[in-house]
């Protein structure tokens, strides 16, 4: 095993950050070679510090029809990571003063059966997974449902419920409907479609002119599919197959490595944020009442953590269909890699690995 610390790599010159060996490259690449097959649904790996690239490398099919290979313009579905677009169009909207974190939910949707868990519950619980609502959707019972049903049916049945799991602000459970919830809002109060929304004001002033957010079905080109093996063969598993996958503000968004290095410097730069409100939301949000077993963790919507030696990391996962990735950031040493994979792969063991390398 080869530990390369990154501040050898590294030497500036007229052209920028060049190597001064190239280690840590094929360290990277015989690692990524082991976990992905070049002949099966693979990732997409991009290493960053500095605003610098280090490393980026796709690996394995896109398409299984088709064999195209992976490459780092490829895009894929972010699952969750989806949320922190939805999570920074809401701050965007409070930069605005259309709205506030404050606001509770009776304010945007009436049709809540209860509306006294409407009055109580705020859009700062839904940001961070603390509102108390129960996923009730039934999809096990209704699949055909939803394997086309958008945000707006998502979020319905939850408005509908008839208790908490708990009162809002003392406990975290992960929700995926909150983010449904959260799209609809930026919607009503924007005027327009929330994808709209988000790219136009997020993407587009970032560079990333190739991502995209569901609208219905995935887009028909320039993506990789979701795939899982059963069998000994492979199984397309996104769009079509997916229940909840055409729900999209809890993981709509489809990039690549290379336009999710430019989602991070806009967000570093403040290019579609305040730097503060950027690094409020990147801060752990504690609720007075709070009852929960284990400290709070989230931001609005970011995950916050440790690496191995105790750094403080920034980003958050995603998994829908046979879709599974990764977003770190570890502020301290401004290095932030992103590992996307098209089949599920043991992405927990690629962060401990990277984080391994880096010596983070």
């Amino acid at each position: 095993m080869v530990l390369v610390p990154l501040t050898l790599l590294f030497a500036l010159t007229t052209t920028g950050f060049e190597a001064e060996n190239d280690s840590i490259s094929p360290v990277l690449d015989h690692y990524f070679s082991t976990v992905f097959d070049a002949n099966q649904p693979g990732g997409a790996v991009a290493l960053v510090q500095n605003d610098s690239l280090i490393y980026q490398a796709g690996f394995g099919l896109a398409d299984i029809e088709t064999r195209a290979q992976i490459t780092v313009n490829t895009l894929f579905n972010l699952g969750s990571i989806s949320k922190t677009f939805v999570a920074n169009g809401i701050l965007m909207l409070q930069e605005q003063g259309k709205l506030s974190v404050e606001d509770n939910l009776l304010k945007y949707f009436p049709e809540f059966k209860n509306q006294d868990f409407a009055r109580t519950i705020k859009i700062s619980h839904l940001l961070t997974h603390t509102s108390g609502l129960p996923d009730n959707r039934n999809v096990a019972q209704n699949p055909v449902f939803y394997l086309t049903a958008k945000d707006a049916e998502n979020w319905y049945p939850v408005t509908q419920t008839d208790e908490l799991v708990f009162p809002p602000g003392t406990k975290y459970q992960y929700s995926n409907p909150a983010f449904n919830a959260l799209a609809l809002i930026i919607e009503k109060v924007s005027g327009v479609k929330w994808q709209e929304f988000i790219i136009e004001n997020i993407m587009r002033p970032s560079g990333m002119s190739t991502s995209t957010i569901t609208d219905g079905p995935h887009p028909e080109s320039g993506v990789s599919h979701g795939y899982v093996e059963e069998k000994g063969q492979w199984q397309e598993l996104d769009y079509g197959e997916e229940p909840t996958f055409p729900a999209a503000g809890n993981g709509g968004v489809w990039s690549s490595v290379s336009e999710l290095i430019l989602y991070e410097k806009a967000l570093q730069n403040g290019t579609f944020l305040k730097p503060e409100t950027i690094e409020n939301s990147r801060t752990v949000k504690r609720f007075n009442n709070w009852q929960g077993d284990t400290a709070p963790f989230i931001g609005w919507s970011w995950f916050i953590g440790k690496s191995p030696s105790g750094l403080r990391t920034v980003g958050h996962t995603g998994s829908q269909g046979g879709f599974l990735c990764n977003y770190v950031t570890v502020p301290e040493k401004n290095i932030h890699f992103i590992i996307l994979c098209n089949t599920p792969r043991d992405v927990d063991g690629m962060t401990e690995r990277m984080f391994e390398i880096l010596q983070l």
